[in-house]
């Protein structure tokens, strides 16, 4: 867990400080008792954190002083703020493990979940996850409960899918509901279909989820090109309007927004370690690392290219054991707060449907990281 560990003795704290880097940290303080409750915490400098801590208490002060109560540290160098967060969510996860949530204060990750196992699937807002192998697929991290939502009921505007929550056993004598009578629904309440049209439907919005609106946009790009072959341009202008209105729904939707069954991707963080950057891998959301990558490659190493020592570390670095449905839901958490940070620092690359990563933009997002310069933008 943490990596070094230092006895603390008052009479030595200035030999001990100086030992010490004056660099970004995790680190725990523990007593001599050991039924006593450690000390955890982050740190953007090590140094001067523990000599507020363990130094000679000043006079006429509130401040918090642990010199006579501390007799170890322990710590572990992070070179990024993420590094730091992740480090300290496994240090208290393993040291406090009934309290740990509460200490670290994370917001679970508002996720779009298609209920594929329902008898007549629909889509809903939740901070939930199931099983990932089920049926049911979720879509995920966004920034807030509202952008998830207003996201997800723009997009169902282009299909016919029912917004209703409710199990339906269906009646011909049931009314319907608004969006049946404005013919957004193809309403199964009342069978007003049949079960293979609702499927097919429910197959073109998951299709639409998991392309990030490519299947949609395709689709409607042929019918108005088809509509335009066959001089019908009332019909293509119509479809054109339909395209205009789909643009600004897929901006809505940011890189981060991916299908967590399917979510791979790398992230390239600074590293403590000198000459170095930090990866760190994401397998369905869930966080491993990190892997102290250096730029300047081994003597051995020389005959090869920057994409393939990557892939040889990559294929070398394991992915994150199996966790529990809480932990993964507080690694999309931890995920979703560095993603939406509006100063964030580092860089996230995601696999494609294959799982292929796009190496050459890593290569130099490693470059960039490195160098501390601004990140890739792509183009919309």
């Amino acid at each position: 867990m943490l990596t070094e560990r230092i006895e603390f003795r008052p009479e030595s704290d200035a030999e001990i400080f100086s030992a010490v880097a004056a660099a970004p940290a995790v680190f725990l303080l523990r007593g001599q008792d050991a039924n006593s409750e450690p000390y955890a915490s982050k740190t953007a400098n090590l140094r001067r954190r523990l000599q507020r801590l363990l130094s000679a208490p000043e006079t006429h002060t509130k401040r918090l002083n642990l010199r006579d109560r501390v007799r170890s540290i322990e710590y572990t160098l992070t070179g990024s703020d993420f590094e730091s967060g992740f480090v300290l969510h496994q240090t208290l996860r393993a040291v406090f493990p009934k309290t740990y949530s509460n200490r670290l204060r994370l917001r679970f990750a508002p996720l779009v979940k298609l209920h594929l196992e329902n008898e007549f699937p629909r889509a809903s807002i939740t901070m939930r996850l199931g099983r990932i192998s089920g049926k049911n697929v979720y879509y995920g991290p966004f920034a807030s409960r509202g952008a998830a939502e207003k996201f997800m009921n723009d997009a169902l505007d282009f299909f016919k899918m029912r917004r209703c929550v409710e199990d339906l056993h269906p009646d011909p004598k049931f009314p319907g509901c608004v969006y049946s009578e404005m013919k957004l629904c193809l309403a199964p309440c009342f069978r007003g279909c049949t079960d293979d049209a609702y499927h097919a439907e429910v197959v073109r919005v998951e299709d639409f989820f998991d392309s990030r609106g490519e299947s949609l946009k395709r689709q409607l790009a042929a019918e108005r090109d088809e509509a335009s072959t066959k001089m019908e341009f009332e019909t293509a202008a119509a479809i054109h309007a339909r395209i205009d209105k789909l643009a600004p729904v897929l901006q809505q939707l940011p890189e981060f927004v991916q299908r967590i069954d399917r979510l791979h991707a790398v992230i390239v963080q600074k590293s403590a370690q000198p000459e170095s950057v930090a990866l760190f891998r994401v397998d369905t959301g869930v966080l491993a690392g990190p892997l102290v990558f250096p730029i300047s490659e081994a003597e051995h190493a020389k005959s090869q290219s920057m994409e393939a020592r990557i892939q040889a570390a990559l294929t070398a670095f394991p992915a994150s054991d199996p966790v529990g449905v809480v932990e993964h839901l507080e690694h999309l958490a931890i995920l979703k707060r560095w993603c939406y940070r509006g100063t964030r620092v580092g860089e996230i690359f995601f696999a494609n449907a294959k799982g292929e990563l796009p190496m050459r933009r890593l290569v130099r997002g490693i470059g960039r990281v490195y160098k501390g310069e601004a990140p890739e933008i792509l183009p919309a």
